[in-house]
């Protein structure tokens, strides 16, 4: 796999009424083309600020980030987005959301939202409106919508942090499910850390204040994974003991054996 996204020498700092902050320091990653990279790390340690930088939804940093060799300097349609919660419109039916500002009546548009629909499991609920979906039916309307214009780079903001455990583990198989057939390269950021190892070819753990890679943790694991195997809990415990205080950072234990 060759390189996709490559960030370089990437600070971040707010600049606040009580002075400044660094929210990012000396941040150096490189993701490959196809890539599913998940990021953990304490509440504040700048998760979710390294995926809006790479998003391109925030510019005011010192570094570079490249995207297919080319400088992030804004928006655009070859970075997908994916919010905590849907952020559907609520006055659309399913497929118009996922279709957003592109016409369905044009047959190319029409063809890939009818794909996009199978993908993400919500067949028959296409002429659906937002308030007749479950939280879990939700998130997957909005992938799909973030999925149509084929991006480069997926990124995920703890998009299943409000789901019921069940659902959880029903959307994490599902997004595994698009990430198998698309080949998307996706950066997911989570405090779950099962579901990091159960997602990602490599975690990311963040050290806080400021915000900065501890270590990088391959996982060679095959899909499907099972998180009560032995190798599953043997990484598990791997990346737990990256943090000598795992419960005043936050990371959610939820092996739940």
């Amino acid at each position: 796999m060759t390189a996709l996204l490559e960030i370089t020498r990437l600070d971040k700092t707010f600049e606040t009424s009580k002075g400044a902050t660094q929210a990012l320091r000396d941040i150096r990653l490189t993701v490959k083309e196809g890539e599913f990279l998940t990021v953990i790390g304490p509440s504040g340690c700048g998760k979710s600020t390294l995926l809006k930088i790479v998003a391109g939804l925030d510019t005011e940093y010192a570094g570079s980030v490249r995207l297919a060799g080319q400088p992030v300097s804004g928006p655009g349609i070859d970075k997908g987005f994916i919010f905590q919660e849907p952020r559907l419109f609520p006055w659309l039916t399913v497929e118009k959301n996922i279709a957003a500002n592109l016409s369905l009546k044009n047959p190319a548009i029409r063809e890939r939202v009818d794909e996009l629909i199978q993908l993400v499991r919500l067949g028959g609920f296409a002429k659906s409106y937002p308030r007749e979906l479950s939280g879990g039916m939700a998130q997957r309307v909005a992938i799909a919508r973030a999925l149509l214009r084929n991006p480069r780079v997926l990124l995920l903001d703890e998009p299943f942090g409000a789901l019921d455990a069940f659902t959880r583990s029903h959307m994490q198989e599902v997004l595994l499910d698009i990430w198998q057939e698309n080949k998307t390269t996706m950066i997911f950021v989570t405090h779950d850390i099962d579901e990091a190892i159960y997602l990602a070819n490599r975690v990311v753990i963040m050290n806080a204040h400021p915000g900065s890679i501890k270590r990088i943790v391959p996982v060679d694991l095959p899909f499907p994974r099972k998180k009560a195997n032995r190798s599953f809990q043997e990484l598990r415990h791997l990346v737990l003991n990256e943090f000598e205080k795992v419960d005043e950072l936050e990371l959610v234990d939820s092996s739940g054996i």
